[in-house]
């Protein structure tokens, strides 16, 4: 799959070795929605401070491994987004949205009775990240962002401690690089 000239649902939004601090270093995004009004995602590769079983307890067997709650974005932090992969991707069970391919988003007011079984990976993010129009485009001018095609283990992958270094190791080549980065300018 190639990257499309403008930002789309489905595809990775990975953070630049350069920049800097503050809530998105080093974090991997996934595009849940991209169109000329603006665009959100989540985040990834960071554990959220509360536990899946005291917010949402009846969904804590329905989740991916590790089954914790994810931070998605400091947008809305007490919300909750789910994102979910269809065990049949020829049906489309009550309160699922697509997002690209088998890929969508599970609305939690659906009865877990109704999704248990109808998804083979889920995860759940407290929050999202989100850009008023044109605003992630200029980030992406500015260098802040890495656009990149998004794989199964990027999304639902157990162990997301290390995953932004993953994304840019299989990269290959110069960008490849990123992934030693380190925050002490003397060692890179």
């Amino acid at each position: 799959m190639t990257i499309a000239a403008r930002p789309s649902a489905g595809e990775l939004l990975v953070s630049s070795a350069a920049h800097g601090g503050g809530y998105f270093q080093q974090t991997v995004i996934y595009l849940l929605d991209a169109d000329e009004s603006g665009a959100l995602g989540v985040v990834l590769n960071r554990a959220a401070s509360a536990e899946l079983a005291d917010v949402l307890p009846r969904w804590v067997d329905l989740v991916s491994p590790p089954g914790q709650l994810f931070a998605g974005g400091p947008v809305a932090p007490n919300g909750a987004i789910c994102v979910a992969r269809l065990a049949n991707p020829q049906e489309e069970p009550p309160g699922w949205r697509r997002v690209r391919g088998d890929l969508g988003l599970l609305h939690l007011d659906t009865p877990v009775e109704i999704a248990e079984g109808a998804y083979s990976d889920m995860r759940i993010f407290a929050g999202y990240a989100g850009w008023a129009a044109g605003q992630l485009e200029g980030e992406l001018l500015q260098g802040y962002w890495h656009r990149f095609v998004a794989t199964d283990a990027d999304l639902f992958g157990s162990d997301q401690d290390d995953l932004w270094r993953r994304v840019f190791r299989r990269q290959g080549g110069e960008t490849a690089w990123f992934s030693g980065w380190t925050q002490d300018p003397e060692l890179n």
